[in-house]
């Protein structure tokens, strides 16, 4: 049973079926990008370009990305694999034992006919298989190369291996700042860093892009997981740089503006209150809970007053809370303009948010069936809308589509059979 069929076996609503590939749509329409990525951070920014309408031609050692063993590593038992699917989406998969001279050869010719080279292999990797930007400027001076890094290009650690949770998370000080006094650092969600540097990677393939319409020329861009973690937390690190200052790490219980803070609703629903401005938001708190006196109580009718205090007025904002359900809360919350709040959602809140469709974060991909629904990547184009064109590739699913493209024989000796 093929994965589409497999998916269709699955889907409970029947629709009429859709074409399996449906014309490529989006700003990026008619940019070829060739992508040598593994695992995350490489292949989430080529699925973004994908998403975007580029047509990204993803090359595969002969065991395939290691990324498509995901699904089994978080202990799934169907043949879907949810998270390479999320970057893979809308891609072609051409298999090239890049150890074979034959093989190396066809990726150049490959990169030869693209627009954009995507990579987030380690530099010294590039540079043996002879596929680092210097070699293959000399003969594409055109050519966008985006390199995706865990540390940058130089340096000490430039071709040091990383994941996400190590240079993004970890080492960037993500993990610290996050991290309570006296308690341990929390764990990073897959993917977290490996995503943001994708998006900042396809940022760059754009302007670049952008660049050479005017231009004519080609050029490097470059991302690192390391460098991202470090802009995530700028706003500690610029106090730092400027003032010599560290934001401390907040406790709930301590909060020096107890307007921003989460709390707990009587059936037990967490929400957060976001009252960033002090003297515009603490009014409105006030007549939300019932208790407008504490406008003129010495303890809480001033910023100092409030932070000083925060222990004994986060108490009495708990035991307020706990009185009303959070459906209670929000109708009463809705009745003052200037008081801002959001659930804390699980994912199943999420699903369910009157929110969540809106705002187009679901797409869906077509299958050959009913269509499978994913989540969106978080840009819209309203002039040049784009719209997924197929579910990720079969490992070397499109090899001989693709080496016909080169005018190349399908049996060419460029991969071994995929096991």
């Amino acid at each position: 049973m093929s994965k589409n069929q497999t998916k269709d076996a699955q889907t409970e609503t029947l629709t009429e079926p859709q074409s399996t590939e449906p014309q490529s749509t989006g700003p990026m329409a008619g940019v070829r990008i060739v992508e040598l990525g593994v695992w995350v951070a490489g292949p989430a920014a080529g699925g973004i370009l994908a998403d975007w309408g580029a047509d990204v031609i993803k090359i595969e050692p002969p065991e395939g990305d290691p990324a498509r063993i995901f699904g089994k590593m978080l202990g799934g038992d169907l043949p879907t694999n949810p998270p390479f699917e999320m970057d893979n989406r809308s891609k072609r998969s051409i298999v090239l034992d890049l150890a074979q001279t034959e093989a190396r050869e066809v990726a150049r010719e490959l990169i030869a006919t693209a627009d954009v080279f995507l990579t987030n292999l380690r530099l010294g990797a590039l540079k043996r298989l002879g596929l680092d930007y210097e070699t293959l400027s000399q003969d594409h001076p055109k050519l966008i190369y985006c390199g995706i890094t865990g540390y940058g290009t130089e340096g000490p650690d430039a071709d040091r291996p990383a994941y996400d949770i190590a240079a993004f998370w970890a080492r960037s000080g993500i993990a610290s700042v996050l991290t309570p006094p006296g308690g341990n650092p929390p764990f990073q969600r897959g993917g977290m860093g490996d995503h943001s540097v994708g998006l900042a990677g396809a940022s760059a393939v754009a302007a670049a892009l952008f660049h050479r319409e005017r231009t004519g020329e080609g050029q490097f861009v470059s991302t690192s997981l390391f460098r991202q973690g470090m802009y995530t937390i700028s706003f500690d690190l610029n106090c730092k740089l400027m003032w010599g200052n560290e934001i401390q790490v907040g406790t709930r219980e301590g909060m020096g503006n107890p307007c921003i803070n989460n709390y707990v609703a009587g059936d037990g629903k967490r929400f957060w209150i976001v009252g960033l401005e002090g003297e515009r938001h603490w009014p409105p708190l006030t007549r939300a809970v019932g208790h407008p006196e504490w406008l003129e109580d010495e303890r809480f009718n001033t910023p100092m007053g409030r932070a000083q205090n925060a222990h004994e007025l986060i108490s009495l904002l708990d035991e307020v809370f706990a009185t009303k359900t959070l459906e209670e809360w929000a109708a009463i919350f809705a009745t003052e303009e200037d008081f801002f709040w959001a659930p804390v959602n699980t994912p199943d809140d999420l699903l369910v948010d009157p929110q969540f469709g809106p705002s187009g974060a679901m797409v869906q991909v077509p299958d050959g069936g009913s269509g499978t629904n994913m989540i969106a990547s978080p840009v819209d184009f309203h002039g040049t809308p784009w719209h997924p064109r197929s579910l990720s590739p079969d490992l070397g699913e499109h090899t001989d589509e693709i080496l016909a493209e080169l005018g190349k024989d399908s049996q060419a000796k460029t991969s071994r059979s995929a096991p």
